[in-house]
């Protein structure tokens, strides 16, 4: 009998009014120490950069990304699927071992958190809070987490009037008041709203 084995899929920054979202594809390892996992937004970012570095050691992960043009082009449903699907495609490329045309010893099914699935060449199921109750899909979690957090650090060198290194994109409201006294800044998601900071006058 083959044995199963499982792709967890997640994103991070549905959320933020600035920045790619990210996405991660893990396959865990039979002897993956579980306990170093949790829900990566109740991690502290050590913890979550703890785990992050023995997730890319032993497993099997790819990174997957949606540049803010692409949230604004599809929406950003669609686009943290393709992530997912691109995170797919990235772990398949490096570890050719777990490829479903490749590895016949194997069979491979993946739980992405949400409500919907990517396109996959395998079959998929969405689990609501995937995140904080399978542990690839908290292995995943973690990792797109991390990495776009890396990613927002970069922009902020280039970027430093917006405070990407402190906020992340998200819609603070520093960012807030940076967007307005600046402008959109090159990788704003120009689709979602900025708000003023204080309610108009009636």
């Amino acid at each position: 009998m083959k044995p199963p084995v499982v792709v967890g899929l997640d994103e991070a920054g549905r959320g933020p009014l600035a920045g790619p979202v990210s996405a991660a594809a893990v396959i865990l390892p039979r002897d993956f120490p579980l306990d170093i996992l949790g829900d990566s937004k109740k991690l502290s970012p050590g913890q979550r950069n703890k785990a992050a570095a023995l997730i890319t050691e032993k497993a099997a992960w790819g990174i997957g990304w949606a540049e803010a043009s692409e949230i604004d082009r599809i929406n950003i449903l669609r686009a943290s699927l393709l992530a997912m699907t691109r995170a797919w495609e990235a772990l398949d490329a490096a570890f050719p071992d777990y490829g479903i045309a490749r590895s016949p010893a194997v069979v491979l099914s993946a739980v992405a958190d949400g409500l919907y699935c990517p396109e996959l060449p395998i079959p998929c199921r969405a689990l609501v809070k995937a995140d904080a109750a399978v542990p690839e899909v908290m292995a995943a979690s973690i990792l797109a987490k991390t990495a776009r957090d890396r990613m927002m650090v970069r922009y902020s060198w280039f970027y430093p009037e917006y405070g990407y290194d402190r906020h992340k994109g998200y819609p603070t409201a520093d960012h807030r008041q940076a967007v307005l006294r600046w402008g959109p800044s090159p990788i704003q998601r120009k689709t979602f709203t900025v708000r003023p900071l204080t309610a108009p006058a009636r």
